[in-house]
């Protein structure tokens, strides 16, 4: 098949759930390309707003080809940019097919918006789509107010899930907390994001006893994410005595309102780090004996998958779906609960692991060869029933 990706996230916001299944879906001999539009925000990345490409050019990622495009986004003038966004997309488009000829197949990855870009493009030239989902309901409602909303992009986006030959959740919980914005009126099939458990490869950690045990966290700086919570439970883990370092790392951690925040917390043993690349995750996470995770919402965060892929186990709250609750791997603990969130630390810290068969579980529900196959089905499908 000749299949085209479109992301509605991609770096440096991202997305590279994107790339992964482009990548698993071309070793099992497809023709896979990715088209990128990335709209950059000033109060995002100012560095990255102003020296990114202002011009469309293709790239070669890990193999893949991507048409890529950078879009500047206007503050505050959503619909505006969302419009802009959509036309820079098809334009794309028309040029790929002049280029590469028509694709037999349009994945999209989130409705908003590269599923609303697949829609228009499989209206205007006859072709299928689908679209797996990664948003969590907290980022819905942060944007289009409480559920039912009256928001001008809900009907739109209802759109896209309604004329879609299939919409693949990354988690099964995901249909029933997207429902009130979302209905049920469209056709969905389960389907785990796909991680490279070649590259995060077991590796064994040589024995805390007689070092401090370390723990990391691999998350952007953002509320959602849970560091003030993270933070209250590293405070109550510093007067239980416990001998932990915490190793920090995601976009804004080396800025200064973490910084602050640790200052003011108080706490000892956290080193930050800012954002790494694919290689910088992993040896972070070889450098690790576990990973934590304080999110008040997640669909399916891959960096779990590579944690427990690594060998590691994972202590996070109760939003991530049951996919990523491995036995033996993962303790899990209430939302928004330091104390929990510290004892779930401490339970970690005196468990032991048995970390090869945890990343054989990884292994045998995310690598690129079982989500790809799986993934090949759902489009083959989506062509022949076109």
């Amino acid at each position: 098949m000749h299949i085209l990706e479109i992301p509605s996230f991609f770096p440096p916001y991202g997305g590279l759930f994107c790339l992964d299944q482009a990548k698993a879906l071309a070793s099992l001999g497809h023709e896979v390309r990715v088209l990128s539009n990335v709209q950059l925000g000033v109060s995002i990345g100012l560095g990255d707003y102003l020296t990114l490409p202002y011009v469309r050019y293709e790239r070669q990622l890990e193999g893949v080809t991507v048409m890529q495009s950078y879009q500047r986004g206007v503050p505050k003038a959503v619909r505006f940019n969302v419009r802009r966004w959509l036309s820079v997309v098809l334009s794309m488009y028309e040029e790929y097919e002049r280029k590469y000829g028509r694709p037999d197949v349009l994945h999209a990855h989130c409705a908003k918006w590269a599923g609303r870009a697949a829609l228009l493009i499989g209206r205007r030239y006859g072709l299928p789509y689908v679209v797996t989902e990664h948003l969590p309901l907290m980022l819905l409602q942060e944007e289009y107010g409480p559920a039912p909303s009256t928001a001008w992009q809900i009907p739109l986006l209802r759109e896209v899930y309604r004329e879609a030959s299939m919409v693949i959740p990354v988690s099964e919980e995901l249909v029933a907390d997207t429902a009130c914005y979302y209905g049920r009126d469209y056709r969905w099939q389960y389907l785990s994001n796909t991680i490279d458990t070649d590259f995060y490869h077991y590796q064994p950690r040589t024995p805390s006893v007689g070092r401090s045990f370390r723990f990391c966290c691999l998350a952007d700086y953002y509320p959602r994410k849970g560091y003030d919570v993270l933070f209250d439970a590293w405070q109550q883990l510093q007067q239980e005595g416990a001998d932990v370092e915490l190793h920090m790392a995601g976009r804004l951690t080396d800025a200064s309102p973490c910084h602050s925040a640790i200052a003011r917390h108080g706490l000892h043993g956290v080193t930050t780090y800012g954002r790494l690349d694919k290689h910088g995750v992993r040896k972070l996470l070889y450098h690790a004996d576990a990973l934590v995770l304080a999110s008040r919402s997640e669909v399916q965060p891959l960096v779990l998958l590579e944690a427990m892929s690594t060998g590691i186990p994972v202590v996070s709250t109760e939003c991530i779906p049951r996919c990523l609750r491995l036995e033996g791997g993962t303790t899990i603990v209430p939302i928004g609960d330091a104390r929990a969130l510290m004892e779930g630390m401490l339970h970690i810290v005196r468990t032991p692991v048995d970390g090869l068969a945890l990343s054989r579980q990884v292994e045998s529900m995310a690598s690129p060869r079982v989500v790809g196959r799986k993934l090949e089905a759902v489009l083959k499908s989506a062509v022949s029933a076109y």
